[in-house]
């Protein structure tokens, strides 16, 4: 059914109106009759209900994108199915999408664009951290609210997206003139597939023009994977195209290390633009002090020429400061006595102490999306977390019936994300449904040896009962 203002979707969100028209849906503003909120409706088309595989996913995803707390990151209230599609409820920004300010503007600053990338970064950041990588930074899923915070949309609907077959549609997922060259040529996407597309976004904010052209999607990807991008320009700040073109690197670990590093540069260079650093804020404290050294040396408050009479008084107080001092020193030597008899002295650790455990001995890492291996057979989701060094404890989860064919797949994962090698990974998966007493063959499984959890195969036992027979041996030929 063709969405259209009026229709109620879950019995509770009335249809307002359209928003926009994307590749995969429509998305509508609609009123939530239950509290009484705006709400903003994501309704796919019809063509994608026919694909179960696809829709486990996108169920998938929509509930792992509602996990992710961040002030960066749109809520996902609710998903549904209902009047021939299905539909994701999320939270409705107001204010412009960057490709409509762009759009506007052509142009942005520096320090614009450098909060833009501060702000996304560290939503990303907050994803990945949970597994889940967006696959379709663009200027049309980040929105910018009128105080400036920027809001990303659409996570868990990209990935998913991006599984679908290009035969579906007829084109293809994800938007190319943002695609990372891993991407184009195939390979998973990671963390630093969304620093790439941020680049990109970054670029075109700057320069009010995208890095790669071309007639075909085809030409545009290839440039993506083998062209080096067009000079920004010498009215971009000489720092801001270094750090958007380390976003661009072809390879993703030439590329700022996460997108918290990537947050956390952009930070610091948008002070300095600014004109606010560190370095300066100290210099100020440090102002303020020679002010006050200032009044010190002002003749009004300085003793005048005095009888010499009056140096009694001054080597009493010159007694009097070096006995407090005698005190104050006595008394934090007891203290530090006391504390260090309880607790080291915080002061007393040095911070670059913790330096070499934190970042000079980086522990190597994977990353594992839950749509990596959801809806895969176990023995297949087991291989590929092998492959990547993890430990695999596969678990028997719900039964289901013996005619359904989901049995032995997974459905659910534990411990995915950007995680170390040698972590062990919790798969659960469909197994049949017990129905009357007999052998039964399970299909294969992962190797035992290899798995903290082997799959129980019943091996039946044979046994060899000689015939009687008065014709000889082969006569049967």
């Amino acid at each position: 059914m063709k969405p259209e203002a009026g229709q109620i979707y879950g019995k509770r969100y009335r249809l307002v109106d359209r928003i926009a028209i994307g590749g995969m849906g429509e998305v509508w503003r609609a009123q939530d009759e239950v509290i009484l909120r705006d709400v903003a409706i994501k309704i796919l088309k019809p063509e994608f209900m026919g694909d179960p595989g696809f829709l486990e996913r996108f169920r998938v995803e929509a509930r792992h994108a509602a996990r992710v707390d961040h002030e960066g990151i749109a809520d996902v209230y609710d998903y549904g199915e209902g009047s021939g599609s299905a539909y994701l409820v999320m939270e409705l920004v107001s204010g412009d999408s960057l490709a409509r300010i762009i759009e506007k503007r052509i142009r942005l600053s520096g320090v614009e664009v450098l909060s833009i990338i501060e702000q996304t970064a560290k939503a990303l950041h907050a994803a990945h951290e949970d597994g889940l990588v967006h696959r379709d930074v663009k200027p049309g899923n980040l929105l910018i609210t009128p105080n400036g915070k920027v809001k990303i949309t659409d996570f868990g609907i990209a990935r998913v997206a991006d599984q679908v077959a290009l035969t579906a549609t007829g084109q293809v997922m994800g938007t190319v003139q943002y695609l990372a060259p891993e991407q184009a040529t195939g390979k998973p996407a990671t963390p630093s597939t969304d620093i790439y597309s941020l680049g990109i976004v970054a670029y075109e904010a700057l320069t009010g023009r995208r890095p790669f052209t071309g007639e075909s999607q085809m030409v545009i990807a290839m440039a993506q994977i083998n062209d080096k991008p067009p000079a920004m320009g010498d009215e971009v700040d000489k720092r801001v195209q270094d750090l958007v073109m380390a976003c661009l690197a072809k390879k993703p670990n030439q590329r700022p290390g996460s997108a918290m590093d990537l947050s956390n540069r952009a930070r610091s260079l948008r002070l300095q633009l600014e004109g606010v650093s560190p370095t300066e804020v100290f210099n100020q404290d440090q102002a303020a002090g020679s002010i006050t050294n200032e009044n010190e040396d002002d003749p009004k408050t300085q003793p005048s020429d005095q009888p010499p009479i009056i140096w009694p008084w001054l080597v009493l107080i010159g007694l009097l400061f070096a006995a407090a001092v005698g005190v104050m020193i006595a008394i934090v030597l007891s203290l530090m006595t006391e504390q260090s008899n309880e607790s080291p002295i915080p002061t007393f650790k040095p911070s670059v102490a913790a330096t070499p455990t934190e970042i000079s001995e980086p522990v190597a890492t994977v990353v594992v999306l839950l749509t990596d291996i959801i809806g895969t057979n176990v023995a297949d989701a087991s291989i590929f977390l092998k492959e990547r060094g993890l430990v695999v404890d596969a678990v028997p989860g719900e039964p289901l019936d013996p005619a359904d064919p989901r049995i032995l797949s997974v459905y659910k994962a534990d411990g995915l994300g950007q995680i170390p090698v040698g972590s062990t990974v919790k798969i659960y998966y469909y197994i049949q449904q017990a129905t009357v007493p007999g052998p039964t063959v399970t299909a294969p499984a992962p190797d035992p040896t290899e798995s903290s959890t082997s799959f129980p195969i019943p091996v039946p036992s044979f046994s060899v009962t000689p015939i009687p027979t008065s014709s000889p041996s082969g006569s049967s030929n």
